[in-house]
């Protein structure tokens, strides 16, 4: 189909409940991918104009506002409904809540969000709740005028008089560094663009290190040291990261002793570091980088512990003295177990909290470091999720933890790692009667085409039929070894309590099982992560938890990249997917150097320029397996300023989909025109776009109310 301009029209079918409307069809102009002897023609490759600002910036977002103009018709019959979700929703939050507050330094830090407010207001009090409140950010204020609004946090001086903060208005991750005084409220003149958004204060109070960018690839590049009263434009470069497959970080030790570099790709990584109360000397290496080894440094008054893979896939802990810290004085201190991955270390002055995954769950190992004596936290559920929540104190004996399943809101508890008592301190308050006990959680396994067992969890309200009339959602990720735990969702609720069964796939790819599930999920064994999740389905259906009929999918971001090959390899299995942010236009992203962040994925996705790595990705990424055959109803969705995956990725896919595809299932492109790859800023704005989608899977269902 060749439609020469971007409103040109094709007709298409209608599905009960929806819109009748005619899609736009994107304009096609000829650009031909030639390498390793593959000559590829990708018609809508002049997409990628936009912020080049060149001759098709215009017509991109033509293009895109068609899209939306689509959407909005064809949804319009949904209007009541969303609307009615967005209520419901927004009516079990909360709207003036305070968080647990945290002690810092002499001062309890804590936030809070008011009735009707979009974000939230930051304060502290000095030594005691009951003293006097300071207001620190208003962010509602700070917000006022701007279509989208990242704010992302705050450092407090040693001295606890400054505070750095930083603001992103374009949604592309590309933060200002702002200084505030906290005494008096100004907020002055220096200003630090194109950061992470990180402020690392040295011992000083005059002295922060931050994180450069790359204004094109976004790729964190330099360390950059500042002192407060100079110019921007003369601060030091103290670290500069020469591969462009690494992600480099700075950041302080919580004993406050040291100021570390992190460098780090996926399979090794380096670290630098200097002691806090001498901003001015030269990082040191602590071990130079070793091939496929990943190492982590964590500084005890008396020693740092390494956790790294070095011989030991799941990980191990090391020791070393504080004046000789290369490989060759490293001796264990946590062997390494075939069953158990340690995930992270929490450290205290007299305790270590070792966060270990044994079977797919989360357990924490509490250490005391003076007697030796151990032992282990008890969650009492099958599936779960529970981590370290603030711990920003290094002299105490409270470890502060976050646990959610999915019938659990999201709660923090404290325990004292000395009496072993456990308080809960606060559990996200439901509104609208929600009582745990009507809804039911499991935890299963389906079988994979190689026989391995993939878990699945699942959550669904008491009393739901399991004879495979039942809509079920299944949810995946499965890169980068994100695993993806079972946790608490209010706006779920409103599915679960409309018949709907919450499924999530902990597929390959991740780090549920271990280290060893994440490798066998990434470059060569890609294709693992597709057909677990189709395995998945497969076997929910078998065990009569849903059929294809009433079966849905969703994922987002390298989770989109999912839905977009399993579309393509089973369209059969799905009535309805979602792709949120997808990554779908995998070969044609990873050789262009340009683009945000591709070199530093090349550990994960391989690099197509090497003709083995070439082939393989071809073989699932969704733009180029798209075929004349029939699709399962979709909804797609973007952000025209997401830093992470560009607009042009989802925008080509629908694109040449609505070309090829043989059916008159719905097919929809959502662009937020203000927002990126999380997004709309703001906690309500973004209640719309989950109502969008819910109310995309409920019409499918013939679901109205």
């Amino acid at each position: 189909m060749a439609c020469v301009s971007v409103l040109t029209s094709c007709g298409t079918g209608n599905q009960t409940g929806f819109g009748k409307a005619t899609p736009p069809v994107a304009m096609q102009k000829e650009h031909v991918r030639d390498i390793h002897g593959d000559r590829v023609s990708d018609p809508y490759y002049w997409m990628y104009d936009y912020f080049g600002n060149g001759p098709d910036s215009t017509a991109v977002i033509e293009y895109l506002t068609a899209e939306n103009a689509y959407l909005d018709t064809v949804m319009a019959g949904t209007a009541v409904l969303q609307q009615k979700l967005y209520d419901e929703i927004r009516g079990r939050i909360k709207e003036a809540e305070e968080t647990v507050p945290y002690f810092r330094n002499g001062y309890y830090y804590y936030s809070r969000t008011e009735e009707g407010k979009e974000y939230r207001k930051y304060f502290r009090k000095k030594g005691s709740m009951e003293a006097p409140e300071e207001l620190l950010f208003d962010v509602d204020q700070m917000a006022e005028g701007y279509s989208y609004y990242g704010f992302g946090g705050f450092s407090v001086s040693p001295d606890n008089r400054l505070a750095a903060y930083a603001v992103d208005t374009v949604s592309r991750r590309q933060y200002t560094i702002y200084i505030k005084d906290l005494e008096s409220g100004e907020v002055m003149s220096e200003t630090i663009s194109n950061t992470t958004g990180s402020a690392t204060w040295a011992n000083d109070n005059q002295t922060i290190f931050y994180t450069l960018k790359n204004p094109v690839t976004l790729l964190t590049e330099k360390i950059m040291r500042h002192e407060l009263g100079t110019p921007v434009s003369s601060d030091a470069l103290v670290y500069e990261e020469k591969d462009n497959t690494n992600y480099i970080g700075v950041y302080k030790s919580k004993n406050q002793k040291y100021i570390f570099i992190y460098s780090g790709a996926t399979t090794s990584s380096e670290m630098f570091y200097l002691s806090a109360d001498d901003p001015t000397a030269t990082f040191r290496s602590f071990q130079p980088r070793m091939k496929d080894v990943l190492y982590d440094v964590t500084a005890l008054d008396d020693k740092f512990l390494i956790q790294t893979n070095m011989d030991a896939i799941n990980f191990r802990i090391m020791t070393c003295p504080l004046d000789k810290t290369g490989v060759e004085n490293w001796t264990e201190y946590i062997p390494h177990r075939e069953d158990v991955l340690i995930e992270d270390l929490t450290e205290f002055k007299d305790y270590l909290v070792v966060g270990e995954r044994r079977e797919g769950l989360l357990q924490m190992r509490i250490m005391d470091l003076k007697t030796g004596n151990e032992h282990y936290l008890d969650f009492g559920e099958s599936t779960y999720t529970a981590y370290p929540a603030t711990n920003v104190e290094y002299d105490t004996k409270e470890l502060r933890y976050g646990y959610t399943s999915l019938t659990t809101p999201t709660s923090t508890y404290a325990y004292n790692m000395a009496t072993h008592e456990k308080t809960l301190l606060k559990q996200v308050e439901i509104l609208g009667g929600f009582h745990p006990e009507d809804y039911q959680s499991e935890r299963i396994y389906a079988t994979a085409q190689d026989g391995t067992q993939v878990p699945v969890s699942l959550v669904y309200k008491k009393g739901t039929k399991r004879n495979g009339t039942a809509p079920l959602f299944l949810y995946g990720y499965g890169s980068y070894g994100n695993s993806m735990d079972a946790y608490f969702s209010s706006a779920r609720l409103s599915l679960l309590n409309r018949g709907f069964i919450y499924a999530i796939a902990h597929i390959r790819g991740g780090q549920e099982m271990g280290r060893q599930w994440y490798e066998e999920g990434k470059l060569q064994k890609k294709m693992n992560t597709f057909t677990d999740f189709i395995n998945c389905a497969e076997f929910l259906i078998a065990e009569n938890y849903t059929s294809k009929d009433h079966l849905y999918a969703g994922g987002g971001s390298a989770g989109g990249l999912l839905i977009g090959a399993v579309v393509n390899l089973r369209p059969d299995l799905w009535n309805g997917v979602v792709a949120d942010v997808p990554f779908v236009d995998v070969i044609n992203t990873m050789l262009d150097e340009d683009i945000p962040l591709t070199t530093n994925e090349y550990d994960e996705w391989g690099n197509p320029n090497n003709e083995d790595a070439y082939w393989y990705m071809k073989s699932y990424s969704p733009y180029e397996n798209v075929e004349a055959k029939a699709y399962p109803n979709m909804l797609v969705t973007t952000g025209l300023h997401d830093s992470q995956v560009q607009y042009f990725e989802p925008a080509k896919w629908v694109a040449k989909l609505r070309a090829t595809k043989t059916d008159d299932n719905i097919l929809l492109l959502k662009t937020n025109m203000d927002a990126g790859h999380g997004g709309s800023s703001g906690r309500f704005d973004s209640i719309h776009e989950i109502a969008l989608e819910y109310a995309f899977f409920l019409t499918l269902e013939n679901i109205d109310k």
